[in-house]
């Protein structure tokens, strides 16, 4: 892990020390199921380790509210299976959505907004998504899992009739193909994508010529954590939302990206909730 990644990390520690100015909490009754998938520096997955923003966060905090939270490696499609079906209790980071609303309570953590991504060409401007499904010639690629909404569901499901897309199991394998010229646009936070790059030797250079596009249907959105309203008892639950609460009036969450990212990615992408 680089020497900068060490530093945000002990930043968000001392970030969250916030919260352990604030009185105890009832512990948790058990421990507390996190499933979750490597999406660029909010989590990071890689030989048994968990780290990044939101693992780095729940750790700090665990302790104080006698809370302990065992991760579960799964790629991001089965992340969300297992929070629908109640076999995971958190589902981190998450869009604010319709859908997991009916499984879940959310806790905004930050602003940010997906947008078009691909790398310096001539190519005219994309305008909004109707321009991108009459440009047939251009191949997209998405992360299976993935949802910023109905708005970006329809332009997948529209561009998945039409031929013209890739589904891949993480950010890291789109990002190779963007790199080969396998397809031309990817749609992902431009945070995501920077960080498979930065933990992937084989597109090194690549966050340099990335062009980033926004489209009028794939506005701002909350970004956060969800807690299940299906696999906790109530008393649990409530740890937990006060828990998260507090830390998202912390900011620590958007001071972990700000820190991170560089200016030209993070300010189109994310922003204070």
């Amino acid at each position: 892990m680089s020497a900068r990644l060490h530093r945000l990390f002990r930043q968000l520690l001392a970030a969250a020390s916030i919260v352990a100015c604030a009185p105890a909490y009832a512990s948790c009754s058990r421990d507390i199921v996190v499933p979750v998938s490597s999406v660029g520096v909010s989590v990071i997955v890689g030989n048994g380790t968990f780290s990044g923003i939101y693992p780095e966060l729940l750790r700090s905090l665990g302790p104080r509210a006698g809370c302990h939270f065992t991760f579960v490696s799964v790629p991001r499609a089965r992340q969300e299976l297992m929070f629908e079906t109640g076999k995971g209790d958190i589902l981190l980071p998450a869009t604010r959505t319709p859908a997991r609303d009916l499984h879940g309570i959310f806790v905004p953590m930050a602003g940010h907004r997906a947008m078009l991504i691909s790398l310096h060409s001539p190519r005219p401007q994309i305008i909004n998504g109707q321009d991108l499904l009459e440009r047939r010639d251009l191949r997209v690629a998405v992360v299976r899992g993935y949802d910023y909404g109905e708005a970006y569901q329809s332009l997948v499901r529209e561009l998945a009739r039409q031929g013209r897309l890739f589904v891949e199991v993480d950010p890291t394998a789109i990002a190779r193909l963007l790199h080969v010229g396998a397809v031309d646009l990817t749609i992902m936070g431009p945070t995501i994508l920077a960080g498979a790059i930065n933990r992937e030797p084989r597109v090194q250079g690549m966050l340099e010529r990335l062009r980033l596009e926004a489209l009028p249907e794939l506005p701002w959105q909350q970004t956060g954590v969800y807690v299940s309203r299906h696999s906790l008892t109530p008393d649990d639950r409530a740890v937990l939302l006060e828990l998260l609460e507090r830390a998202a009036k912390s900011n620590v969450v958007l001071e972990g990206f700000q820190r991170y990212h560089r200016p030209e990615i993070l300010n189109e992408s994310v922003r204070a909730r």
